[in-house]
């Protein structure tokens, strides 16, 4: 039976599928109390054992040590939530990825500005509802003549599905939304309620009233950092994906512990020390970056943004760039994807306020391919004007646009909309940087 320390940080609810499967399994789970955030992980020491600094971590008395969540619970539980047989099994896997692709990226884009973790995005979060609709529809006629995802007793596949879904429950699905969903509303509260997930997540009280985005809750969070728009000069925005958003210096934040941990395996290396902007010098141009970034958060992107860009596209200071990824990406499953371009984002983090992107994942898992188009204040690759921005952009194959080609119009619609023809190409996932 396995034994061992869990590091992570309180209410990750990536860390509670595993201390879940404990709790069925026996399995002595301990977690560390002197873990901290952002300083554990980060030394020498930890790095050592975990060189992705990742948390959830696993380390077993016997030495033997793992990252990644799923693992984690894999390793800490037993055969009864593995599924009684090959079949069962392999369906197990198969609601486990559902919920890891389908059901925690968006998840992640509705509840967090909620939270003030990061800025309202009406386009991301009217996507990400409709998501939720579907995923939900999926699971009520799955659950219609079932009591639990596979088998007759809880599973691995259960526990994934609720630590991803139990956000929602408690913020975001009011009695309204979650109504025609009693199927699924049956099987999370069944699964809330036994004893094993109740004494790792407690009592789980359904949302009576949908949560906004929180103003003055993302200003505590972010300190001066704007909350009027996507653009703002002084915003720090967060993408979903990215644990530092959710890590505030501020105590005073308290629900935002559960979903931080949505990202919290999606960490990538942090930009460097500051450094001399590299944008100083150059002309300011007389395109306003940030009002564009303002209209394309808030108002229709058809009718608004596009024609907002075109009006004020500045050709002699920007430059229009669409690229494609040149790595193998042969054997990767899509979240394994979207991963690179969210770890690009957030190592380009200081980039952001003289940049706009829009990528995208197309195909399907083993089967994917990115490509993206990008504009910024400078009228060459702008990476190389700084070290800390190096780190992806070889990975890119980059063709520069004139943007009065048919082809820089075209490219401009469908990335910024993220949907059109893509040559028989299948929208997998969509990423913008802002």
């Amino acid at each position: 039976m396995a034994s061992g320390t869990l590091y992570t940080y309180p209410q990750s609810f990536r860390a509670n599928k595993a201390l879940i499967a404990a709790q069925y399994s026996g399995a002595d789970v301990k977690l560390d109390s002197k873990f901290k955030f952002g300083e554990t992980n980060k030394s020498a020491e930890f790095l050592k054992k975990f060189p992705n600094g990742k948390v959830p971590a696993f380390e077993g008395l016997d030495g033997f040590v793992l990252s990644e969540s799923n693992a984690i619970a894999y390793y800490v539980s037993n055969s009864q939530l593995h599924g009684e047989n090959s079949k069962d099994a392999a369906l197990v896997q198969q609601w486990i990825s559902f919920s890891d692709n389908e059901i925690l990226p968006a998840a992640c884009t509705w509840v967090f500005p909620c939270l003030g973790i990061t800025q309202f995005n009406k386009q991301d979060t009217d996507r990400a509802k409709e998501q939720i609709k579907k995923v939900l529809s999926i699971l009520n006629d799955h659950f219609l003549t079932r009591t639990f995802a596979v088998g007759e007793r809880v599973t691995l596949a259960d526990i994934s599905l609720v630590c991803n879904l139990q956000s929602l429950y408690e913020q975001v699905l009011d009695p309204e939304f979650r109504k025609p969903y009693q199927n699924v509303n049956r099987w999370f509260n069944t699964v809330v309620n036994q004893p094993q997930v109740k004494k790792v997540l407690g009592e789980v009280k359904l949302a009576s009233k949908m949560a906004t985005f929180d103003a003055k809750k993302y200003q505590e969070i972010h300190g001066s950092a704007s909350t009027g728009g996507a653009g703002d000069s002084k915003k720090k925005e967060k993408k979903p994906a990215q644990p530092q958003a959710q890590q505030p210096k501020k105590e005073k934040e308290k629900p935002a512990p559960k979903p931080a941990a949505v990202a919290d395996e999606e960490e990538g290396d942090e930009p460097k020390q500051e450094s001399k902007d590299p944008f100083a010098a150059l002309p300011k141009g007389t395109m306003n970056l940030d009002e564009f970034k303002r209209v394309y958060s808030n108002q229709d992107i058809l009718t608004e943004a596009i024609p907002y860009f075109w009006k004020n596209f500045d050709k002699e200071n920007y430059s229009l760039w669409y690229c494609e990824y040149n790595q193998n990406l042969e054997g990767k499953m899509s979240f394994m994807v979207s991963n690179l371009v969210e770890g690009m984002f957030q190592r380009l983090d200081k980039f952001r306020k003289n940049a706009f992107g829009s990528m995208i994942v197309f195909g399907e898992s083993k089967k994917n391919s990115i490509a993206g188009l990008w504009f910024w204040r400078y009228p060459e690759l702008a990476f190389t004007l700084s070290p800390d921005w190096m780190v992806d952009y070889e990975s890119y194959t980059w063709k520069k646009l004139d943007p009065g080609s048919d082809e820089a119009k075209d490219l401009v619609q469908k990335f910024f909309l993220q949907d059109g023809d893509f040559g028989g190409k299948v929208v997998a996932d969509g990423k913008i940087f802002k």
